[in-house]
C-alpha cells in the first residue's frame, strides 16, 4: 500500500545538516511516510551519513555528477509513491507535526497544494528570528486558512521588496495533481525553482492553501549562496518570466491582471540587472565597463539614490552591530536564492 506522503530531500555537500533533516521527517507523528533522499554529486559524507539510517522508509538515491537542485527533485518526484509530496532542503527540517496538521487541513479543503509558514533561523541560532508571514508586512489574519489564487502569489512576491514572498514556502502537493499536469521542477533553473513549480500548479488550476502557522524550520546559512553572481541571478529570473509568460500565452492573455502582474515582476528584475550591471563591475574596479553601464541605464542614479538608505543601514547593521547575516537574510527572504547545490 502507498504512503500518505512522499518527503523528497535533495542534497548536496550538506554533511553537517542532513541528519536532522532527515530525523525530522522520519520522527513526524504521521507515520506513514516514505523518505527519499537524492543525493547531487556530494564530495562530502552527504550519503555515508544519510545510509547511517536503518529506517526501512528511508531511500537513499545517489547521483554519480552534480545535476543540479532541480534535477534532484524531479529524480525524487520520480520516484514518489506518496498520496502527498513535500518537499524538504537538507539544511532545514520540520516540526514533528507538520506533515499530520497540513495533510488534515489538505483533505479538508480539497486542497491541490497547502503550505505553512516558515520560521527563519540563522545558522547556528537556538531558536527563531522571526517567520515569513511577521516579516511581509502583510496584514494576515493568523487563525484562518487563506485560500491563494495565482495573481496574489505573484502580486506578494516582487524582487527586493516587501511581500509574503510564497515562492519561499515549501507546500505539499497532491501527487496525481502533479503527474495529471505534467508538472515538474524546471531543470535549467537553479534559482527560484519553488517559485515556477507553484505557478505551473496555480496556471492550471491548483487549489493552493496556506495556514498561518509555522511547522516549517528554514535555515540561513551563510554560504548557501555562493554559486552565481548576483547578474547570473537576475539574467535566470528575467528568462523564466519571459519564458512562462510565452509558453502560457493563451491563458496570460485571457487575465489582464495577471499579464499586468508578472510584467511589474518582470520590470522590477530589469531594473535591478541593469543596476547591478553597473554596481558589479564598480565593486570589481573595472571603471570602463561601468561606465559603459551607466550610459546605458539612465535610472542608474536615481536607483542609487533611492537604496542609499538601505545601504547606510546593512552596512551599519554589520559593521557596528556585528549582525553578520543581514546581507544573508535579505538575500533569503526577498531574492529566493537559496539553494542547496
Amino acid at each position: 500500500m502507498n504512503p500518505k506522503v512522499s518527503v523528497i530531500i535533495p542534497a548536496y555537500n550538506t554533511e553537517a545538516y542532513i541528519a536532522k533533516a532527515i530525523e525530522s521527517a522520519l520522527e513526524q507523528t504521521l507515520t506513514d511516510i516514505e523518505v527519499i533522499m537524492v543525493d547531487d554529486g556530494s564530495s562530502d559524507k552527504t550519503v555515508e551519513v544519510a545510509k547511517s539510517f536503518t529506517d526501512q522508509r528511508l531511500k537513499v538515491i545517489v547521483n554519480q555528477q552534480n545535476l543540479g537542485v532541480s534535477a534532484a527533485r524531479n529524480r525524487a518526484l520520480r520516484a514518489a509513491q506518496g498520496k502527498w509530496v513535500a518537499v524538504l532542503d537538507s539544511d532545514d527540517w520540520y516540526a514533528p507535526e507538520r506533515l499530520e496538521k497540513l495533510v488534515l487541513l489538505a483533505e479538508e479543503t480539497n486542497a491541490d497544494m497547502i503550505a505553512d509558514d516558515l520560521y527563519l533561523i540563522k545558522d547556528g541560532a537556538t531558536s527563531p528570528w522571526s517567520t515569513l508571514i511577521q516579516e511581509s508586512g502583510e496584514d494576515i489574519d493568523i487563525d484562518k486558512i487563506l485560500q491563494i489564487d495565482i495573481i496574489y502569489f505573484v502580486e506578494t512576491d516582487v524582487y527586493a521588496q516587501a511581500g509574503l514572498h510564497l515562492g519561499l514556502s515549501k507546500p505539499i502537493f497532491k501527487r496525481e495533481f502533479l503527474v495529471k499536469h505534467g508538472i515538474e521542477y524546471d531543470e535549467t533553473l537553479s534559482i527560484a525553482e519553488d517559485f515556477w513549480l507553484d505557478m505551473k500548479c496555480l496556471i492550471n488550476g491548483a487549489r493552493f492553501f496556506v495556514v498561518p502557522k509555522p511547522y516549517y524550520f528554514y535555515r540561513s546559512r551563510p554560504n548557501s549562496i555562493v554559486h552565481q553572481s548576483i547578474l547570473s541571478r537576475l539574467n535566470q529570473c528575467c528568462i523564466a518570466t519571459n519564458y512562462f509568460i510565452q509558453q502560457e500565452e493563451e491563458v496570460v492573455k485571457k487575465n489582464p491582471a495577471l499579464m499586468r502582474a508578472l510584467s511589474y515582476n518582470l520590470a522590477v528584475f530589469k531594473r535591478n540587472l541593469a543596476y547591478f550591471q553597473v554596481v558589479v563591475p564598480i565593486k570589481e574596479r573595472k571603471w570602463l565597463t561601468a561606465l559603459t553601464e551607466i550610459r546605458k541605464n539612465p535610472y542608474f542614479f536615481s536607483d542609487f539614490i533611492s537604496r542609499f538608505n538601505n545601504i547606510i543601514e546593512r552596512r551599519i547593521q554589520y559593521y557596528v552591530r556585528g549582525n553578520k547575516s543581514v546581507f544573508d537574510m535579505s538575500y533569503n527572504l526577498h531574492k529566493k536564492t537559496k539553494t542547496t547545490n
